[in-house]
Parts: structure tokens; sequence; C-alpha cells
């Protein structure tokens, strides 16, 4: 038995630091806005969500200062088309990107020091056609910066940073290359350095040893702390005369499970009664562990420790009260890598994780914090997804006329889906509309979602569940027998929402 009594706390010392105000600058009128996405954490993998086995005191102080949501989705249960429904502001029924395509599979090899990696990487280029949301903002007048993981075009397509309204980039364009923490290579791009496009910048001390085997361990250049850093000394350079949009799509804690030995990962060791071995998969670049679990919650805590550093700049940079800063996750918690959703939330609330429409595969952590604008402690149970984004960062930064004014005329149906949630960040509850219902798809496992009102339909090979989320959180009841006018409702909506898609293909009901 697992069970641990007590939650244990963790000091992370420059994540605790908070410099003093600089004197009051010059204010632009449109406020900052720092958008932080992390990879595969669950919706109970916080503190403020009731988990009590890993410290997340900067994210959790983050929801005791801001607006805390508790029916907020992801747009997908998997990376790439999550992070294309925020971008695009288009559902997975109507966005082009519904899947996580690869560019990498058998391409050529090229070398790098004693390794070798693909000649080529990345995923499905965004529709080049379709407006996205850094391009909104630069157009706006928003200095924009990108870090962390992109997954939306492989590198040379039609649709990578540099091109798509990024004026600042670095991370993996490749949502491949992240699964290893200590890679060959990452990729970079500065409109103000010049640079003709993204390229690769080779990690040397990494390179001096192999990618897999036991050598691996001996490489020091960890991905999350180089895109951390780098997110920081953009922000640092930003000032209170011009506004910045920054997008920090940390790959934390996704697999593989794996952090530098420091006092964040020492704080766990022997922490757990119960251990978990991995063997490792080197087809996935996943390495092994003998210690999963403490691995896994070291990298929530890291997170945690990036998440206070930002505010703390915030602060010291007297921006704190300017900028809207919002925390989520691209999907629920995942199985790799030797990972155990199931040891870390034992209360079971949500069925389904990674790559399932039930709601443990979607539902998400979802904070938003503005000082000033948004009620400290207050709590939602709006119903919102990833592709309300668009809509409400137009209406935070001033931007009207959405979305006609970024419909594409060549485009007979370009779809914008979203609904902004301004209104209930400022409290104006009485003013917010709402969805008649969310959507979902995904291919790899054949599943559609929808969720209208309360209830809530989850489709697999064509076959139907329907599930009344107000008496049935964990969807184990299905209901449709009995309610076969609301079923036949939303099977409708899906008929009438999903487009078709020759690289994305799912089975839709009867």
């Amino acid at each position: 038995m697992h069970t641990i009594n007590h939650k244990k706390t963790i000091v992370i010392g420059c994540s605790a630091l908070a410099a003093l105000a600089l004197p009051a600058q010059a204010q632009n009128t449109k406020p900052n806005i720092i958008y932080i996405m992390c990879d595969d954490m669950g919706y109970g993998d916080l503190g403020c969500y009731g988990q009590m086995f890993i410290s997340t005191p900067n994210i959790d102080r983050m929801a005791a200062e801001g607006m805390r949501f508790t029916q907020a989705y992801a747009g997908s249960p998997v990376s790439a088309p999550s992070r294309a429904t925020f971008m695009t502001g288009q559902h997975s029924g109507h966005t082009h990107v519904r899947g996580n395509k690869e560019y990498w599979r058998n391409r050529p090899m090229i070398q790098y020091g004693v390794s070798q990696d693909y000649d080529l990487v990345g995923q499905e280029p965004y529709d080049p056609d379709h407006i996205i949301l850094p391009e909104i903002m630069k157009k706006n007048g928003y200095t924009t910066g990108m870090f962390g993981k992109w997954a939306g075009g492989y590198e040379g397509s039609e649709s990578t940073p540099d091109k798509r309204g990024i004026d600042e980039y670095y991370g993996f364009i490749c949502q491949f290359q992240a699964h290893a923490y200590y890679p060959n290579f990452l990729n970079e791009y500065s409109r103000t350095r010049g640079d003709d496009g993204v390229q690769r910048v080779e990690l040397k001390q990494n390179t001096q040893h192999q990618l897999s085997g036991d050598d691996y361990f001996n490489r020091k250049e960890y991905s999350a702390d180089l895109i951390h850093e780098k997110a920081m000394n953009w922000l640092d350079k930003q000032s209170a005369d011009k506004p910045f949009f920054g997008i920090f799509t940390y790959t934390l804690p996704h697999a593989e499970l794996i952090n530098p030995n420091d006092s964040i990962l020492q704080a766990y060791a022997g922490y757990f009664c119960q251990e978990k071995t991995y063997n490792g998969d080197a087809g996935s670049r996943y390495a092994p562990t003998d210690n999963a679990h403490a691995q896994f919650a070291a990298m929530i805590t890291r997170l945690d420790a990036y998440v206070g550093q930002i505010l703390a700049k915030l602060k010291e940079k007297g921006l704190d009260e300017n900028t809207l800063v919002i925390f989520t996750s691209d999907n629920g918690p995942h199985e790799e890598g030797g990972a155990d959703p199931d040891f870390f939330n034992r209360d079971g609330l949500l069925q389904g994780k990674k790559r399932s429409t039930y709601e443990g595969g979607i539902r998400v952590p979802f904070i938003v914090r503005w000082p000033g604008k948004i009620q400290a402690g207050s709590v939602s149970d709006h119903q919102l997804a990833f592709y309300d984004l668009m809509p409400t960062f137009c209406d935070v930064a001033g931007i009207t006329g959405f979305p006609d004014a970024f419909k594409n005329p060549e485009i007979e149906n370009d779809y914008f889906d979203g609904i902004s949630f301004y209104p209930t960040l400022m409290g104006e509850a009485d003013k917010q509309e709402k969805h008649d219902f969310l959507y979902w798809e995904f291919h790899e496992t054949n599943m559609l979602g929808v969720r209208m009102g309360n209830w809530k339909l989850v489709v697999q090979n064509g076959n139907c569940r329907l599930y009344d989320l107000a008496n049935d959180l964990h969807e184990d009841n299905d209901v449709s027998g009995s309610n076969s006018a609301i079923l036949n409702q939303m099977k409708s909506i899906i008929r009438e929402q999903h487009t078709e898609s020759e690289l994305f293909k799912v089975t839709l009901p009867n």
C-alpha cells in the first residue's frame, strides 16, 4: 500500500524569491498575455485540484491569487491537435491538424557527435490559409515569443514559427524529439537577430554521448531548463512601453521521466513507500528509470518552480498588474515512459487518460491570474475549451471585429468556433455567453465526444454512450437507452460539426 498521510513541502530557492517592484512606468494601453501550457498534466496533478503527493506551491498560489476553472477542456486528448485548437480557434472537427502525423519517419540520418538523428523532423503543418493566434497578436502591435513545443509543422514547411507570427522561438519543432530531455539539438529563431528561418542548435555536450544506453545519462544539457532559461531571458527584455504575448509550451511532465539529479529530485528520494521501475523504450526515446514516481513528481515540482520565477519576474519588472497569465495542460495524464497516473490520482475522480474523449483525457487544470482585474481565490464552473482562447485574448487586448475581421474570404467556410470567456474573468457571469456544446474527435482511438450542458456523449468505433455528468462524473452508467431524444440531438451535432479529413478519419455514429 502506498498511502502517504502528509503532503511534503518542498521549497525551491529561486522560485520563492520575489524582488521588489520597480518604480511605476508609463504603461501601454494593451495588457500583456503569458500563456503557459504544460504537457500531459492531469486534472488532479496540482495541489489546488486536490493532489496530495506533489509539491506545487507556486501554481497553488497562482490559483489563490486568481481564478481556478473546474470545467475547462483541452481541444483534443493528445498533443498536436490540442495545440492546433488553441492556435486556430477551431474545434477538432474543423481544424486541419487533428492528430500527430509525423514527418521524421523513414528519413535519412545525419551525424551529431557520437550520435545520429533524423535529417527532417516535425508534424503536420497548420493550414497556411487560416490565421493563427500569434499572427493576430502580432498584427495588433504585440511582441511575440514562443518557447517549448511547436508541433504545428515540420522543419522547412509552410508553417513554422518564423512564418506564423512568432518573433522569437526556442524549443522543439518536433514533439517526437521532445521525448528525449537530453536531445541532440533544439530549434531556434530570432526575428530581431535577422535569422532567415528556424535553425537547429546542436547541444554539443550532449552529442559527446550516445542518445541511448548508459552513456545517455552522461548528458548534462537538460532541454526543459534550457527552454525555460530562454523564456526568462525573453521576458526580461520586455518593457512597459510595448505589449507582449508569450506562449510557454513547456514539455514537462511528458515522458521520458528524467530530471537532473538536483535538489528538486533529491527531495523526493525515498518519499514514496512504493516506487516503480521502468525498463525504457529506445524506439520512443524513453530512458529507463528505477524511481518513476519520484521522477514524475519532481518534473511537476520543477515546472512549478518555473511558474514561480515567471510571476516573480513580472513583479520585479513592474508588469505584474498589466499581465494576464494562464496555466493549463494540453490534455489528460499519460501512462508513457513509466508514468502511473492512477498512483497519483487514487480518488479516481475522472475516467480516461490521454487519447480518450472521456473526461480524464480532456478535462484539464486551468488557472488565470491578473492582479487587480480577476477576483483572487475565485472558482468558475464555466465550460470552456482551448478554441475559446482566441476570442478571449482578442477581448483582453481590445482587438475588435472577431471573428469577421480574421476570416479568409477565399475559404468558403473559414470556421471559428470559440466564445470569449472574458466576462467570466471580469466577474460578470451574467453577461457570459455559453456554448450550446463542446466537441472533440480523435482518429487514433477512433473516438468522438460532445458535451451539451451536463450531457456527455462518447463515441468509439461508431458506438455511442451517453452520460449525465451531474450525477455520474466518472461516466460509468450509459443512459442512452432512456434518453433517445437527447442522444439523437447529440448525434446530429456530430454530423453537423464534422468536416471530412483525408488524414484523420473517424467513424461517425449511425
